[in-house]
């Protein structure tokens, strides 16, 4: 069981930027392809972005490619969501989530097994 804690939420104007960090608990999360989501109320749980257990493959979702950047460190358990140029429809809970899956860059909800408890990410216009 891998636990993640995320953080670097918060209140940020339209045009503006944050980072968002997702830690983990285990060593072994070199082995788990990692991603992020988020979720707007009343919304579905959303994909936004995932990155491959080495780091070497990404993908994003649609509306926030050019905009959002997702990064690994192994070395400190850690994964990155860099956002700029937000949008008030950025506005969200972001949740980080760990992922068993090596042949491709999950991208799922189901893909994941592993949640972090989220992070309140405001976008003001």
């Amino acid at each position: 069981q891998v636990q993640l804690v995320e953080s670097g939420g918060g209140l940020v104007q339209a045009g503006g930027s944050l980072r968002l960090s997702c830690a983990a608990s285990r060593r072994t999360f070199s082995s788990y392809a990692m991603g992020w989501f988020r979720q707007a109320p009343g919304k579905e749980r959303e994909f936004v972005a995932a990155i491959s257990w080495s780091g070497g493959s990404t993908y994003y979702e649609d509306s926030v490619k050019g905009r959002f950047t997702i990064s690994r460190d192994n070395a400190k358990i850690t994964v990155y969501l860099q956002m700029n140029s937000l949008k008030p429809e950025d506005t969200a809970i972001y949740y980080c989530a760990a992922s068993r899956i090596w042949e491709r860059v999950p991208n799922e909800r189901g893909d994941f097994a592993h949640w972090g408890q989220g992070t309140q990410v405001t976008v003001s216009s």
